[in-house]
Protein backbone atom coordinates (compact mmCIF):
# COMPACT_ATOMS: atom_id res chain seq x y z
CA UNK A 1 0.00 0.00 0.00
CA UNK A 2 1.97 3.06 -1.23
CA UNK A 3 1.51 6.72 -0.90
CA UNK A 4 -0.10 8.61 -2.77
CA UNK A 5 -0.81 6.12 -5.31
CA UNK A 6 0.01 3.70 -8.04
CA UNK A 7 1.45 4.65 -11.20
CA UNK A 8 2.69 3.29 -14.06
CA UNK A 9 5.57 4.66 -16.09
CA UNK A 10 8.38 4.36 -18.76
CA UNK A 11 12.33 4.41 -17.21
CA UNK A 12 12.92 7.61 -17.49
CA UNK A 13 16.75 8.61 -17.52
CA UNK A 14 18.52 10.02 -14.23
CA UNK A 15 15.90 8.84 -11.58
CA UNK A 16 11.99 6.36 -11.43
CA UNK A 17 9.30 7.61 -10.02
CA UNK A 18 6.99 5.94 -7.57
CA UNK A 19 3.23 6.57 -6.65
CA UNK A 20 3.13 10.27 -8.70
CA UNK A 21 0.40 9.89 -11.03
CA UNK A 22 -0.92 13.49 -11.37
CA UNK A 23 2.62 14.78 -11.44
CA UNK A 24 5.21 13.31 -13.13
CA UNK A 25 5.82 13.36 -16.59
CA UNK A 26 5.33 10.32 -18.92
CA UNK A 27 7.38 9.76 -21.78
CA UNK A 28 4.47 7.69 -23.81
CA UNK A 29 6.61 6.86 -26.34
CA UNK A 30 3.52 8.05 -28.77
CA UNK A 31 2.96 10.63 -31.44
CA UNK A 32 1.53 13.61 -28.99
CA UNK A 33 3.24 16.75 -29.64
CA UNK A 34 4.47 17.12 -26.53
CA UNK A 35 5.64 13.48 -25.72
CA UNK A 36 3.74 13.13 -22.24
CA UNK A 37 0.53 12.51 -20.68
CA UNK A 38 -2.17 15.25 -19.37
CA UNK A 39 -2.47 14.06 -15.64
CA UNK A 40 -5.11 17.05 -15.02
CA UNK A 41 -8.23 14.81 -14.45
CA UNK A 42 -6.18 12.71 -11.99
CA UNK A 43 -5.20 16.03 -9.76
CA UNK A 44 -8.41 16.85 -10.01
CA UNK A 45 -10.33 13.47 -8.68
CA UNK A 46 -7.37 12.88 -5.81
CA UNK A 47 -8.66 16.68 -4.79
CA UNK A 48 -12.16 16.67 -4.68
CA UNK A 49 -12.54 12.87 -4.40
CA UNK A 50 -9.92 10.92 -2.67
CA UNK A 51 -9.09 14.20 -0.05
CA UNK A 52 -12.61 13.63 1.19
CA UNK A 53 -12.18 10.33 1.92
CA UNK A 54 -8.90 10.24 3.10
CA UNK A 55 -10.96 12.43 6.05
CA UNK A 56 -13.45 10.22 6.77
CA UNK A 57 -11.50 7.61 6.84
CA UNK A 58 -9.07 9.13 9.47
CA UNK A 59 -11.80 10.45 11.57
CA UNK A 60 -14.14 7.29 11.65
CA UNK A 61 -10.50 4.94 12.29
CA UNK A 62 -9.65 7.43 15.51
CA UNK A 63 -12.58 7.10 16.76
CA UNK A 64 -12.70 3.87 16.72
CA UNK A 65 -9.60 2.92 17.70
CA UNK A 66 -8.89 5.63 20.41
CA UNK A 67 -12.28 3.72 22.12
CA UNK A 68 -10.31 0.60 21.79
CA UNK A 69 -7.02 1.94 23.65
CA UNK A 70 -9.39 3.94 26.45
CA UNK A 71 -10.95 0.77 26.98
CA UNK A 72 -7.97 -1.03 27.49
CA UNK A 73 -5.85 1.57 29.15
CA UNK A 74 -9.07 2.09 31.93
CA UNK A 75 -10.70 -0.64 32.22
CA UNK A 76 -8.33 -2.49 33.93
CA UNK A 77 -4.57 -2.27 35.42
CA UNK A 78 -2.22 -4.85 32.79
CA UNK A 79 -2.79 -6.84 29.99
CA UNK A 80 -3.68 -10.37 31.00
CA UNK A 81 -3.33 -12.54 27.72
CA UNK A 82 -1.80 -12.50 24.12
CA UNK A 83 -4.39 -11.08 22.60
CA UNK A 84 -4.94 -7.78 24.54
CA UNK A 85 -1.58 -6.99 23.89
CA UNK A 86 -1.52 -7.68 19.83
CA UNK A 87 -5.43 -5.47 19.86
CA UNK A 88 -3.59 -2.64 21.90
CA UNK A 89 -0.82 -2.35 19.63
CA UNK A 90 -3.12 -3.16 16.95
CA UNK A 91 -4.79 0.09 17.94
CA UNK A 92 -2.11 2.26 18.64
CA UNK A 93 -0.49 1.11 15.03
CA UNK A 94 -3.89 1.84 13.13
CA UNK A 95 -3.59 5.30 14.89
CA UNK A 96 -0.79 6.18 13.89
CA UNK A 97 -1.09 5.04 10.19
CA UNK A 98 -4.34 7.09 10.08
CA UNK A 99 -2.72 10.11 11.73
CA UNK A 100 -0.89 10.19 8.44
CA UNK A 101 -3.90 10.50 6.07
CA UNK A 102 -4.33 14.31 6.95
CA UNK A 103 -1.23 14.69 4.97
CA UNK A 104 -1.71 13.25 1.89
CA UNK A 105 -5.17 14.90 2.07
CA UNK A 106 -3.68 18.30 1.93
CA UNK A 107 -0.90 17.18 -0.54
CA UNK A 108 -4.19 15.97 -3.07
CA UNK A 109 -5.02 19.20 -2.75
CA UNK A 110 -2.96 21.55 -2.49
CA UNK A 111 0.55 20.10 -2.90
CA UNK A 112 3.49 19.06 -0.84
CA UNK A 113 4.14 21.86 1.70
CA UNK A 114 5.89 20.21 4.80
CA UNK A 115 9.64 20.38 3.44
CA UNK A 116 11.75 17.29 2.91
CA UNK A 117 12.43 15.53 5.76
CA UNK A 118 8.65 15.54 6.96
CA UNK A 119 8.31 13.70 3.68
CA UNK A 120 10.67 11.16 4.63
CA UNK A 121 9.29 10.88 8.20
CA UNK A 122 5.62 10.91 7.54
CA UNK A 123 6.44 8.45 4.66
CA UNK A 124 8.16 6.16 7.09
CA UNK A 125 5.83 6.20 10.24
CA UNK A 126 3.21 6.04 7.57
CA UNK A 127 4.71 2.20 6.48
CA UNK A 128 6.06 1.28 9.46
CA UNK A 129 2.46 0.94 11.31
CA UNK A 130 1.46 -0.04 7.82
CA UNK A 131 3.48 -3.00 7.91
CA UNK A 132 2.40 -3.08 11.97
CA UNK A 133 -1.17 -3.68 11.20
CA UNK A 134 -1.05 -6.00 9.08
CA UNK A 135 1.85 -8.25 11.25
CA UNK A 136 -0.62 -8.11 14.15
CA UNK A 137 -3.02 -8.95 12.12
CA UNK A 138 -1.16 -12.03 11.65
CA UNK A 139 -0.85 -12.68 14.95
CA UNK A 140 -4.16 -11.99 16.54
CA UNK A 141 -4.99 -15.50 13.81
CA UNK A 142 -2.43 -17.21 15.42
CA UNK A 143 -3.13 -16.58 19.09
CA UNK A 144 -6.94 -17.37 17.91
CA UNK A 145 -5.48 -21.07 16.80
CA UNK A 146 -3.46 -21.42 19.46
CA UNK A 147 -6.40 -20.60 21.88
CA UNK A 148 -9.39 -22.92 20.19
CA UNK A 149 -7.46 -25.59 18.49
CA UNK A 150 -4.70 -25.70 21.30
CA UNK A 151 -6.76 -25.88 24.12
CA UNK A 152 -4.39 -27.47 26.44
CA UNK A 153 -1.38 -26.10 25.47
CA UNK A 154 -2.46 -22.86 25.56
CA UNK A 155 -4.05 -23.19 29.08
CA UNK A 156 -1.11 -24.94 30.62
CA UNK A 157 1.50 -22.05 29.15
CA UNK A 158 -0.46 -18.96 29.60
CA UNK A 159 1.85 -17.21 31.47
CA UNK A 160 4.60 -17.66 28.81
CA UNK A 161 2.41 -17.19 26.24
CA UNK A 162 1.80 -13.37 27.44
CA UNK A 163 5.45 -12.98 27.57
CA UNK A 164 5.80 -14.37 24.12
CA UNK A 165 3.52 -11.75 23.09
CA UNK A 166 4.96 -9.33 24.30
CA UNK A 167 8.26 -10.21 22.33
CA UNK A 168 6.23 -10.85 19.20
CA UNK A 169 4.89 -7.33 19.53
CA UNK A 170 8.56 -5.66 20.04
CA UNK A 171 9.43 -8.72 16.58
CA UNK A 172 6.66 -6.75 14.55
CA UNK A 173 7.83 -3.15 15.65
CA UNK A 174 11.13 -3.89 14.72
CA UNK A 175 10.96 -6.15 11.60
CA UNK A 176 8.45 -2.99 10.57
CA UNK A 177 10.99 -0.48 11.08
CA UNK A 178 13.18 -2.39 8.68
CA UNK A 179 10.99 -2.73 5.94
CA UNK A 180 10.04 0.96 5.83
CA UNK A 181 13.67 1.72 5.37
CA UNK A 182 12.90 2.08 1.26
CA UNK A 183 10.24 5.37 2.79
CA UNK A 184 12.91 7.14 4.56
CA UNK A 185 15.81 6.30 1.68
CA UNK A 186 13.63 7.20 -1.19
CA UNK A 187 11.11 9.80 -0.19
CA UNK A 188 11.78 13.07 -2.28
CA UNK A 189 10.40 16.12 -2.71
CA UNK A 190 9.69 17.07 -6.37
CA UNK A 191 7.76 19.31 -8.27
CA UNK A 192 5.58 19.70 -11.59
CA UNK A 193 5.43 21.84 -14.91
CA UNK A 194 2.84 23.88 -13.30
CA UNK A 195 5.40 24.32 -10.17
CA UNK A 196 3.00 22.45 -7.43
CA UNK A 197 5.37 20.08 -4.86
CA UNK A 198 4.36 16.70 -3.95
CA UNK A 199 5.90 14.11 -1.98
CA UNK A 200 7.27 10.95 -3.56
CA UNK A 201 9.01 7.73 -3.83
CA UNK A 202 12.46 8.45 -6.26
CA UNK A 203 14.39 5.51 -7.02
CA UNK A 204 17.68 4.59 -7.73
CA UNK A 205 18.19 4.20 -11.66
CA UNK A 206 19.32 1.19 -12.77
CA UNK A 207 18.67 -1.73 -15.09
CA UNK A 208 14.90 -2.51 -15.47
CA UNK A 209 14.08 -0.47 -12.14
CA UNK A 210 15.56 -3.55 -9.88
CA UNK A 211 15.13 -1.03 -7.08
CA UNK A 212 11.30 -0.43 -7.62
CA UNK A 213 10.49 -3.84 -8.26
CA UNK A 214 12.23 -5.38 -5.38
CA UNK A 215 10.43 -2.74 -3.12
CA UNK A 216 7.17 -3.11 -4.61
CA UNK A 217 7.75 -6.96 -4.19
CA UNK A 218 8.58 -6.64 -0.64
CA UNK A 219 5.58 -4.81 0.18
CA UNK A 220 3.52 -7.64 -1.58
CA UNK A 221 4.62 -10.60 -0.28
CA UNK A 222 5.08 -8.75 3.51
CA UNK A 223 2.38 -6.78 3.66
CA UNK A 224 -0.64 -9.12 1.94
CA UNK A 225 0.25 -12.51 1.05
CA UNK A 226 2.39 -13.56 4.16
CA UNK A 227 -0.54 -12.51 6.43
CA UNK A 228 -3.22 -13.90 3.64
CA UNK A 229 -1.40 -17.09 3.85
CA UNK A 230 -1.15 -17.37 7.45
CA UNK A 231 -4.70 -16.37 7.96
CA UNK A 232 -6.03 -18.76 5.54
CA UNK A 233 -4.25 -21.78 7.37
CA UNK A 234 -5.13 -20.64 11.23
CA UNK A 235 -8.72 -19.92 10.09
CA UNK A 236 -9.08 -22.65 8.17
CA UNK A 237 -7.86 -25.34 10.97
CA UNK A 238 -10.68 -23.69 13.42
CA UNK A 239 -13.40 -23.62 11.49
CA UNK A 240 -12.59 -27.59 10.97
CA UNK A 241 -12.00 -27.70 14.83
CA UNK A 242 -15.81 -25.66 15.80
CA UNK A 243 -17.24 -27.99 13.16
CA UNK A 244 -15.92 -30.67 14.97
CA UNK A 245 -17.28 -29.45 18.54
CA UNK A 246 -20.62 -30.26 20.25
CA UNK A 247 -22.62 -27.66 22.36
CA UNK A 248 -21.33 -24.64 20.33
CA UNK A 249 -22.74 -22.13 18.58
CA UNK A 250 -21.08 -22.76 15.41
CA UNK A 251 -22.95 -20.16 13.17
CA UNK A 252 -21.78 -17.62 14.94
CA UNK A 253 -18.11 -18.23 15.41
CA UNK A 254 -17.75 -18.94 11.71
CA UNK A 255 -19.87 -15.58 10.64
CA UNK A 256 -16.79 -13.75 12.16
CA UNK A 257 -14.26 -15.96 10.98
CA UNK A 258 -15.65 -15.37 7.80
CA UNK A 259 -16.29 -11.53 7.97
CA UNK A 260 -12.89 -10.69 9.01
CA UNK A 261 -11.12 -12.70 5.91
CA UNK A 262 -13.77 -10.93 3.55
CA UNK A 263 -13.03 -8.05 4.90
CA UNK A 264 -9.27 -8.33 4.83
CA UNK A 265 -9.32 -10.14 1.27
CA UNK A 266 -11.87 -7.02 -0.30
CA UNK A 267 -9.75 -4.34 1.28
CA UNK A 268 -6.22 -5.60 0.07
CA UNK A 269 -6.56 -7.88 -2.75
CA UNK A 270 -7.62 -5.24 -5.32
CA UNK A 271 -4.74 -2.44 -4.52
CA UNK A 272 -1.97 -5.38 -4.01
CA UNK A 273 -3.23 -6.81 -7.41
CA UNK A 274 -2.55 -3.36 -9.07
CA UNK A 275 0.78 -2.91 -7.73
CA UNK A 276 1.67 -6.13 -9.18
CA UNK A 277 0.75 -5.03 -12.41
CA UNK A 278 2.95 -1.97 -11.78
CA UNK A 279 6.32 -4.31 -10.56
CA UNK A 280 5.70 -5.60 -14.11
CA UNK A 281 5.28 -2.52 -16.10
CA UNK A 282 8.24 -1.24 -14.14
CA UNK A 283 10.24 -4.20 -15.64
CA UNK A 284 9.07 -4.35 -18.97
CA UNK A 285 6.96 -1.10 -19.87
CA UNK A 286 3.75 -1.99 -21.95
CA UNK A 287 1.52 0.39 -21.03
CA UNK A 288 2.38 3.42 -22.93
CA UNK A 289 -1.61 5.14 -24.44
CA UNK A 290 -1.99 8.14 -22.23
CA UNK A 291 -5.64 7.05 -21.17
CA UNK A 292 -4.82 3.48 -20.61
CA UNK A 293 -1.64 5.29 -17.59
CA UNK A 294 -4.70 7.31 -16.33
CA UNK A 295 -7.16 4.66 -16.04
CA UNK A 296 -4.75 2.42 -14.42
CA UNK A 297 -3.81 5.83 -12.21
CA UNK A 298 -7.46 6.29 -11.03
CA UNK A 299 -7.93 2.90 -10.53
CA UNK A 300 -5.11 3.14 -7.97
CA UNK A 301 -6.43 5.58 -6.12
CA UNK A 302 -9.58 4.00 -5.39
CA UNK A 303 -8.15 0.86 -4.24
CA UNK A 304 -5.52 2.45 -2.19
CA UNK A 305 -8.26 4.33 -0.49
CA UNK A 306 -10.44 0.90 -0.25
CA UNK A 307 -7.21 -0.65 1.36
CA UNK A 308 -7.13 2.21 3.91
CA UNK A 309 -10.65 1.59 5.10
CA UNK A 310 -8.92 -1.50 6.83
CA UNK A 311 -7.53 0.73 9.85
CA UNK A 312 -11.28 1.58 10.68
CA UNK A 313 -12.60 -1.67 10.56
CA UNK A 314 -10.05 -3.21 12.98
CA UNK A 315 -11.58 -2.24 15.74
CA UNK A 316 -15.26 -3.67 15.28
CA UNK A 317 -13.63 -7.07 13.53
CA UNK A 318 -11.60 -7.32 16.27
CA UNK A 319 -12.31 -5.72 19.48
CA UNK A 320 -16.18 -4.66 19.39
CA UNK A 321 -17.37 -8.31 18.51
CA UNK A 322 -16.81 -9.06 22.00
CA UNK A 323 -20.10 -8.81 24.44
CA UNK A 324 -17.82 -8.35 27.06
CA UNK A 325 -15.68 -5.37 25.53
CA UNK A 326 -18.91 -3.83 24.34
CA UNK A 327 -20.40 -3.97 28.45
CA UNK A 328 -17.42 -2.32 29.39
CA UNK A 329 -17.79 0.48 26.74
CA UNK A 330 -21.29 0.53 27.72
CA UNK A 331 -20.46 0.95 31.29
CA UNK A 332 -17.72 3.78 30.91
CA UNK A 333 -19.77 5.91 28.84
CA UNK A 334 -22.74 5.12 31.51
CA UNK A 335 -20.24 6.38 33.76
CA UNK A 336 -19.11 9.76 32.09
CA UNK A 337 -22.92 10.67 31.46
CA UNK A 338 -23.31 10.05 35.37
CA UNK A 339 -26.24 7.50 35.06
CA UNK A 340 -24.77 5.12 37.56
CA UNK A 341 -21.94 3.35 39.13
CA UNK A 342 -19.04 4.32 40.63
CA UNK A 343 -17.16 7.79 39.24
CA UNK A 344 -13.62 5.46 39.34
CA UNK A 345 -12.92 3.44 36.04
CA UNK A 346 -10.20 1.09 38.33
CA UNK A 347 -13.04 -0.22 40.68
CA UNK A 348 -14.99 -1.83 37.34
CA UNK A 349 -14.25 -5.72 37.46
CA UNK A 350 -11.50 -7.45 35.27
CA UNK A 351 -12.98 -8.81 32.38
CA UNK A 352 -10.87 -11.58 30.29
CA UNK A 353 -9.89 -10.77 26.66
CA UNK A 354 -12.62 -10.74 23.86
CA UNK A 355 -10.79 -13.82 22.34
CA UNK A 356 -10.37 -15.62 25.99
CA UNK A 357 -7.77 -18.59 26.16
CA UNK A 358 -10.56 -20.36 27.80
CA UNK A 359 -13.57 -19.25 26.35
CA UNK A 360 -13.87 -20.12 22.77
CA UNK A 361 -17.24 -18.25 22.21
CA UNK A 362 -16.59 -14.73 23.79
CA UNK A 363 -13.69 -15.02 21.28
CA UNK A 364 -15.51 -15.05 17.85
CA UNK A 365 -19.38 -14.63 18.65
CA UNK A 366 -21.22 -11.26 17.91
Amino acid sequence: MDYPSTTFTTPVPAYTESDTPDYSDYDTGSNESTGMCDRKWVREFRGQVESPLFWSIFIIGAVGNMMVVWIYTTVRNRLKTMTDVYLLNLAVADLLFLCMLPFWAIDGVNGWNFGKSFCKMVSAVYKINFFSSMFLLTCISVDRYIAIVQVTKAHNLKRKRLYHSKLACLGVWSVSAILALPEFIFAQVKQDLSGQTFCALVYWNNTNNRTKILVLSMQICMGFCLPLLVMFFCYSVIIRTLLQAKNFKKHKALRVIFAVVFVFVLSQLPYNSLLIVEAMQAYNTTITDCATVTYFDIAGQVTKTLAFTHACLNPFLYAFIGIRFRQDLFRIVRMCLGKGGSSKTHVLPKRPSVISDTDTLPALSI
